[in-house]
């Protein structure tokens, strides 16, 4: 389905972002609950890791399928069945909690439920904003993107360390579930207020996710940028795992999520420039700085044990992450078409976010080995870990910044856009 845009869409694009903060919001509650209750019942950085690890492979595998149904059907009825339904393994959670403690594997379970049906959401929500906006808004709206899902780290946290003071996780749970009601229904408002158009004769599914494949693999430069972002991902997904066993470590639950709030509000302040005033020029060079300076806070987060040097960190980690996110969306976007976009942005998920699944799989046990082999425990293995990472996510930057292809993408875009 293709939108027949006007001049007011930003709007109706303000709508959507305000219903995905809230899912953000929402999901950062249960993330935070669930990995803090599996980490005070084993002590373990690979169980959490496993947990964060099935709430994210089973939306990957099924990346690519969801961008071809996002180019074939109508994308905000996707988003809303994809949220709507993900709720489902949430209240599975709930009910065993209401019967009795859960066990690991119902807690396995109904995050890859969630994650099963929030796969179609992404492709949808992405092409979505190509829909609605102009090339000269994708730079603010990315900026909003970006501070939405800072929301997660940046809301959640703090929100729900002072919730499981006072409460518990079922608690938790049940806001998480309301949620998903409201981002429905913004969905829903923005899907009666826009004129769609359904594709004529469209092309059978498998013809239809190979064009998807061509438009991200005919231009060499993109390719080169998506497998690089991969090696991106793998160092980042380290952080995201292991950041919490680490402040775990010497800090309670509270602590933990006034340190990811004041941490991710480094997010909050660049992406909300960001939104206000957008990247001009000079996108290759944002994102490989922008990488370079997450690398360089992610180190320091895990040599430090001081809370105001580890926020301080954190802060330097996240404020740099906007200007690296949106550069690099806006080199992919400018550089698909159109008509392409779900299928492409499906692909493009998957390979690039497999480094993702590389670092759920690998840093909990690492982690745990490394904590056993000093004699230190599972605090000193996750700061280790992360130190290392962030040496890594350093050295990926610089290596990017020298590939001529990728600075080619920015190039293209901006005579494309001239024309």
């Amino acid at each position: 389905m293709t939108v027949n845009k006007t001049n007011n869409n930003y709007g109706k694009f303000l709508l959507l972002w305000a219903g995905e903060l809230i899912s953000s919001v929402g999901g950062g509650l249960t993330s935070f609950g669930l990995g803090l209750y599996i980490f005070q019942k084993t002590g373990s950085a690979a169980d959490m890791a496993f947990l964060t690890l099935l709430g994210f492979l089973p939306a990957l595998i099924l990346k690519v399928p969801a961008g071809v149904l996002a180019d074939r059907y109508d994308r905000r009825l996707l988003m809303m069945i994809g949220d709507g339904l993900s709720g489902l393994g949430v209240l599975f959670i709930l009910l065993c909690m209401l019967r009795g403690d859960a066990t690991l594997w119902q807690i396995y379970l109904g995050t890859t439920i969630s994650s099963v049906f929030s796969a179609l959401l992404e492709p949808s929500y992405t092409a979505t904003i190509t829909d609605l906006l102009t090339k000269e808004q994708f730079s603010k709206a990315n900026g909003l993107v970006s501070m939405a899902g800072s929301a997660r780290y940046l809301f959640s946290p703090v929100i729900a360390g002072f919730l499981l003071a006072v409460s518990d996780i079922k608690l938790i749970l049940i806001i998480d579930i309301c949620t998903f009601f409201l981002t429905v229904v913004a969905a829903a408002v923005v899907r009666h207020s826009i004129k769609t158009s359904a594709p004529q004769n469209p092309e059978p599914f498998f013809k239809s996710m190979k064009a998807g494949w061509k438009a991200v693999s005919g231009r060499q430069g993109l390719l080169i940028l998506i497998v690089t972002t991969t090696v991106i991902t793998l160092f980042m997904g380290v952080f995201q795992v292991l950041g919490e066993p680490y402040v775990l470590s010497f800090a309670d639950a509270k602590t933990l999520g006034i340190v990811e709030t004041v941490a991710a509000s480094g997010m909050l302040v660049t992406s909300i420039i960001l939104g206000i005033r957008g990247i001009k020029k000079h996108f290759v060079r944002s994102l490989w700085v922008g990488l370079a300076v997450s690398g360089i806070g992610m180190s320091l987060f895990g040599f430090f044990d001081n809370m105001i040097l580890i926020c301080a960190s954190g802060f330097l980690f996240f404020a740099a992450l906007p200007f690296a996110n949106n550069s690099l969306d806006y080199l992919v976007r400018t550089n698909i078409p159109d008509e392409l976009q779900g299928r492409a942005w499906g692909f493009i998920g998957f390979i690039s976010q497999l480094g993702y699944v590389a670092a759920y799989s690998l840093c909990g046990v690492t982690a745990d080995l490394v904590g056993k082999a000093t004699g230190k425990g599972v605090g000193t293995g996750a700061s280790l870990t992360i130190i290392f990472s962030g040496i890594c996510l350093v050295i990926a930057a610089l290596f990017m910044a020298r590939i001529k292809k990728i600075r080619t993408l920015e190039q293209t875009a901006q005579t494309e856009q001239a024309a």
